[in-house]
């Protein structure tokens, strides 16, 4: 396969136990569609049997490739997919599914033509959360209000899990990541609206995981750190240097 239409692309740290059902999920989700398609794994910094058990799933299907990433932090996963990936459209994913993988189509060609960036948006219209506790939605909510302050005004919900970029927009805006964890979603954001991609929201249906990977108090304060380096950077003009060599 040498130019699918899609690539989905799996951060993947300490997933032994969630990565195998949902990658039976996607699959059966990609048998029933009239394109091609790949998955591409980025195993990055796991204690557990997360790389071995996803190379032994790739051994019993090709559409599968598997990378590794020996530091932790889904920023380096999803930087390291996004430029491996050979699709015509790019969309990272979080291993738990928390959106329905049936909703994939919504990002893409035909029912959304000419897109440069769609994300996932619990805020839009239309969306749907549940089983969410309350105090998770308010500090999400505090959270965004301040990305909104620091870096992207226009944007309700940049931290949602699922993002699709076209080929080109993604190899031009991750060669200019700086951060590496949690944050690079606001980083790579902020890079696209300067460079003047059009980012559409799109509205989904979100099922809260309890198991989820993210360490409330610690990542939102590493996180509102990073929003001033975002600052930083465009300030000293990081963000628009000639495009870095790989």
């Amino acid at each position: 396969m040498s130019n699918p239409l899609l690539s989905i692309i799996i951060p993947a740290h300490n997933e032994e136990n969630r990565l195998p059902g949902s990658l039976d999920k996607i699959f059966d989700f990609l048998k029933a569609q009239n394109y091609e398609a790949e998955v591409l794994v980025v195993e990055n910094g796991s204690h557990d049997r997360t790389l071995e058990i996803t190379r032994e799933y790739g051994r019993r299907n090709s559409c599968l490739r598997v990378f590794q990433e020996e530091q932790r932090g889904k920023g380096l996963a999803v930087r390291r997919g996004m430029l491996e990936s050979r699709g015509e459209y790019r969309i990272f994913c979080d291993a738990d599914l928390s959106m329905p993988i049936d909703k994939v189509n919504a990002f893409i060609p035909p029912s959304l033509p000419d897109m440069d960036i769609a994300i996932a948006s619990r805020e839009a219209p239309g969306a749907v959360r549940y089983n969410e506790p309350i105090y998770r939605h308010l500090i999400g909510r505090v959270f965004n209000a301040m990305v909104k302050w620091f870096a992207l005004p226009d944007l309700q919900d940049t931290q949602c899990g699922f993002k699709c970029f076209r080929a080109a927009v993604a190899e031009d805006v991750f060669r200019f990541q700086t951060l590496g964890g949690m944050s690079f979603d606001a980083e790579v954001l902020f890079i696209a609206c300067r460079k003047g991609y059009r980012i559409v929201e799109i509205p989904i249906p979100w099922y809260f995981n309890p198991d989820s990977r993210v360490q409330l108090f610690n990542d939102s304060m590493k996180m509102a750190v990073d929003l001033l380096t975002i600052r930083r950077n465009a300030r000293h003009g990081v963000y628009d240097a000639p495009i870095p060599q790989p």
